[in-house]
Parts: structure tokens; C-alpha cells; sequence
């Protein structure tokens, strides 16, 4: 007998790439479209939907990496590969011999990479990354124009591109949007004047993508819609996205419990009447945070089943309301449809207090994915 375990994640490929051709709709002919891969894409798999991406449209594929990177270079993928933040200089002839743009924030790694490019008679393309109000990583806007110049000088490299990233591109007429926005198209302009061509201008991920038609310039960085998942509750009504993953789980053991009997550690629950406990083979360990319990549903049969008792770190137990029949084997829903209901991801990441982002990532760490 083949064994596999109770657990699983399913990833529909399909939707993938109808995700990809409805946020490319979204775009003007010619506008390149970036598919973000990062964390193992974002728990689906990088390399199946960098692959399903691809077939879709996509032009290129950003991580955050070099080793997500050279996984999807050895794994035999052609496209242009782009890192989203400037790496160790250490990592300068990984980048060269694979093939992959990175991004450029320091002149230290500026003068690294083009050496190691001019040491090989090659010029070797990054992407400037400026930072326009997120204060997370890159130049300063009001010192791009002057860091670009710096460094145009140093053998061995070519300004591919120019970018920044958002903080609140998720939020409907947002100032600070607009203040990022407007910094950024100025040091573009500083750029020009100063004689440098800015090349591929992209700032636009997801929301961006779907809210902000202003922010394309010449690409666009789509990641968690990429996924069908909605980077914020405001996007819902402006484009349709199918979710790719599912979770779902069976059933290890059923049993019947008296009243007054608690359930899991610290018995944080106990029953108020006779009835059924049904366990499942996952936990946090595997992306059910610990926060979810006795605060989440799954499905089985097609009915709701509360949650009960402390999520443990590799099983969680479920009770069957009254009038359904639950076996051993029979499956279980945590994400995805089943009969006539359904719960989304944004459903569990609401009740845990985190983001839909942090939710899919979570569950593709430990459990075996399966693609249809």
C-alpha cells in the first residue's frame, strides 16, 4: 500500500494562470507583469506556479532570495529572475552565474557586483530601489538622482530598472499613496535630468495593480492576487480572483464524550452535553495557529463543525453537530468548498488576527501539496 498522509494542501494551477490574465487585463498593452514567487510562492509552490504563471502571460518572476532564485534557475526555468531587495555582496557571483537581477540599494554592494561583472567583461543588470516612505529598505528619494549618478560610473553594471514599493496602496484615497507616488515620479524626473535613464519604472504590486491605474509605469509586481486572494476588503468589487488553495484534511478518530468532558490541553473547552469529538491530523505546526482555537469551523459532510479545545501543534479536534454522521477517513475542509459552503482564507485570517498573506504561507511550510 502507498502511503499518504491525512493532510494536504491542493493548488489549482488553473487558477493561477486566470489570475494572471485578469490582473494582466487590468493593464495597458505592453505593460510588463511580474509574477512574485517569494516564499516558496507564498506557500503554493514556487516552481509550479512560476511554471503556470509563465504559460499565462507573465514576463518575469520576483523573489526575495537568491536562494529561491537559483531553486528556480536549476530547476530549468528561462525567465528573467529579479530580487526584490539587495542581497549580501557574498552573493555577487551566484547572481552573475545564474543569471538573476538584483536589486540595488548601497554603493557597497553597487561596487561589489560590478566587479565581479567587469572581472567577467560583462556589464550585469540591477534595479535601483528607492525608498519613497515605507522606510523599510532602499535610497532615499531626494538622494536618488545623485546615488544613480554615483554609481553609473562603476564598470561592470547597467541600470535595468528603477522601483519603489508601497505602504498603503491597499487603502482608497490614502495621502501617504500619494505622497509615495509623487516622490517617486520626482526622483524619476531628477533622474532624467541628470541624464539617466530610469529604464523599466515599476512600483505597482497587487493592490496598486487593481486600485491604482496611475502606478503601472511600465510594470507591475503582482503577488498574493496572483494566489486569487484579495490584498484588501476594497479590491473585492473591482476584479475577480480564484482562490488556488485548499486545505483539507481527514478524519483520525471519533469518539463520544459525556457531558462536562474537556477537550485538549488545559481542557479549555468541555462539552455542555453529550456529544461527538472528531480529530484531525494538523496543527500549528502546519499553519492552524494556536490563536484559531475554539474560534474556527471546518467543513465535513458539507455541515459546519465548531472547532473545540486547544489547536495542538500536530492535531486539532472538531465537534459533529447533532444529526451528522462522521466516520473515520471522511474528509475535512479548513480551506475551500465543500457541498454548498465554503470558507475562505481571508475567514481564517480574520479570526486569527493576521493577514491571508501569513495564513497561505503558513499552511505550505510542512503539509504535502497536490496540483490539479
Amino acid at each position: 500500500m502507498s502511503y499518504e498522509r491525512w493532510a494536504r494542501v491542493e493548488v489549482d494551477l488553473e487558477a493561477v494562470r486566470r489570475n494572471v490574465r485578469a490582473l494582466k487585463g487590468r493593464t495597458e498593452p505592453g505593460t510588463l507583469f511580474m509574477a512574485v514567487v517569494k516564499a516558496d510562492g507564498y506557500g503554493h509552490g514556487a516552481l509550479p506556479v512560476a511554471r503556470a504563471a509563465l504559460a499565462a502571460g507573465a514576463d518575469r518572476l520576483g523573489v526575495a532570495t537568491v536562494d529561491e532564485a537559483v531553486t528556480l534557475r536549476e530547476a530549468g526555468i528561462t525567465a528573467t529572475i529579479q530580487l526584490l531587495s539587495e542581497p549580501p555582496a557574498s552573493a555577487v557571483d551566484l547572481i552573475i552565474e545564474h543569471g538573476v537581477v538584483p536589486a540595488v540599494t548601497t554603493r557597497a554592494f553597487a561596487g561589489a557586483l560590478g566587479r565581479a561583472g567587469a572581472a567577467r567583461g560583462i556589464d550585469t543588470p540591477y534595479h535601483l530601489k528607492i525608498d519613497t516612505g515605507m522606510n523599510r529598505i532602499g535610497v532615499p528619494a531626494g538622494e536618488a538622482h545623485e546615488f544613480a549618478a554615483a554609481i553609473d560610473s562603476f564598470p561592470g553594471l547597467q541600470l535595468e530598472g528603477t522601483m519603489t514599493h508601497f505602504a498603503t496602496a491597499d487603502v482608497p484615497g490614502d495621502w501617504d499613496f500619494e505622497m509615495q507616488l509623487e516622490r517617486f515620479t520626482s526622483a524619476l524626473a531628477r533622474m532624467r535630468d541628470e541624464g539617466i535613464d530610469p529604464g523599466i519604472v515599476h512600483a505597482a504590486n497587487s493592490p496598486a495593480t487593481i486600485l491604482h491605474p496611475e502606478a503601472h509605469f511600465d510594470m507591475v509586481r503582482c503577488g498574493i492576487a496572483l494566489y486569487g486572494l484579495h490584498p484588501s476588503r476594497d479590491t473585492y468589487g473591482e476584479i475577480e480572483l480564484a482562490p488556488a488553495m485548499s486545505v483539507i484534511a481527514r478524519v483520525t478518530f471519533v469518539k463520544k464524550v459525556g457531558m462536562g468532558e474537556g477537550v485538549s490541553y488545559g481542557l479549555t473547552w468541555r462539552a455542555v452535553a453529550p456529544t461527538t469529538i472528531a480529530t484531525l491530523p494538523l496543527g500549528y505546526a502546519d499553519g492552524v495557529h494556536r490563536v484559531l482555537s475554539n474560534n474556527m469551523e471546518v467543513l465535513i459532510g458539507g455541515a459546519r463543525c465548531a472547532q473545540v479545545g486547544r489547536v495542538c501543534m500536530d492535531q486539532f479536534m472538531v465537534e459533529v453537530p447533532r444529526g451528522v454522521t462522521v466516520d473515520e477517513g471522511d474528509e475535512a475542509v479548513l480551506v475551500g468548498a465543500q457541498g454548498a459552503e465554503s470558507i475562505l482564507l481571508d475567514d481564517l485570517a480574520e479570526r486569527a488576527g493576521t493577514i491571508n498573506y501569513e495564513m497561505a504561507c503558513a499552511f505550505g511550510m510542512r503539509m504535502p501539496r497536490v496540483y490539479r
